[in-house]
């Protein structure tokens, strides 16, 4: 058979004939084993182009056992189960004690310091609320009532704390806050 006026061989001609053979997928890459894409359960969810996504897999979980996993999931969920196999990979991949608990640890970390920032600036806005109304009432009852002594009857009366009202902030790890999760 020629082919732009040079005679192939008998293999070239016959893998010409039948169609482009297609790349094993990454997981039959790194197997070494033959890629069925009808019978092979990895075909779908580790493409050729992207062997690093399996190689961490196979390094954390093994392929046999991402194997059965990947056997005891429907197939319409297989591809969720295959995210959250390569995500705790890359985890444990770059922190090989805790994995994917220690990111939730540090963000965790990081929720606590924000609520704490933001009760604390909440705290702000309630005092400088109840002190603006002090003032206003107090200039107010003085260019109204005239008499000193009914405008400190007055401002003691503004200023009662309302009893429902209550916030506690623990301000004593503020000093150092860092983000180096």
């Amino acid at each position: 058979m020629k082919f732009n006026g040079k005679k192939q061989g008998g293999a070239a001609a016959a893998g010409l004939a039948s169609g482009a053979q297609a790349s094993p997928c990454a997981a039959c890459k790194l197997l070494r084993r033959k890629c069925a894409a009808g019978d092979c359960v990895f075909a779908p969810h580790f493409p050729p182009d992207d062997p690093s996504k399996f190689a961490n897999v196979h390094k954390v979980f093994g392929a046999s056992n991402v194997n059965k996993m990947l056997q005891e999931v429907p197939e319409q969920q297989r591809g969720d189960a295959v995210s959250s196999m390569v995500y705790e990979a890359n985890a444990r991949v770059r922190d090989p004690v805790y994995g994917c608990v220690g990111a939730i640890s540090c963000l965790q970390q990081q929720i606590d310091t924000l609520q704490t920032q933001l009760a604390i600036a909440q705290a702000q806005v309630l005092h400088l609320r109840v002190h603006v109304a002090a003032t206003a009432g107090q200039a107010l009852c003085a260019s109204s009532c005239g008499s000193p002594m009914t405008s400190k009857i007055t401002m003691t009366q503004q200023m009662k704390p309302n009893s429902n009202m209550s916030m506690i902030v623990d301000q004593g790890s503020l000093g150092d806050m860092t983000w180096s999760c």
